[in-house]
């Protein structure tokens, strides 16, 4: 039962943080407008791909995770 508990407060924590990106990511003014992200607009439609934010975030996770994994 210890293994489901820990995993309970991992998933705990990865939807608290995911709820925190939500509510804070529109004031984060950089995020979403780096170079690199594609901006497609046409009449009624805009397609949004954020390749520049997401390899920004994939870094910035992949630290944060090595710091953790060396403890």
């Amino acid at each position: 039962m210890q293994g489901l508990g820990w995993a309970l407060v991992v998933l705990g924590a990865v939807i608290l943080v995911t709820g925190l990106v939500i509510v804070a990511g529109p004031r984060i003014p950089i995020l979403g407008h780096l170079p690199g992200d594609i901006v497609i607009q046409r009449d009624n439609v805009t397609i949004f791909i954020p390749l520049g934010t997401m390899l920004v975030v994939s870094i910035v996770v992949s630290v944060i995770l090595a710091v953790i994994g060396r403890r």
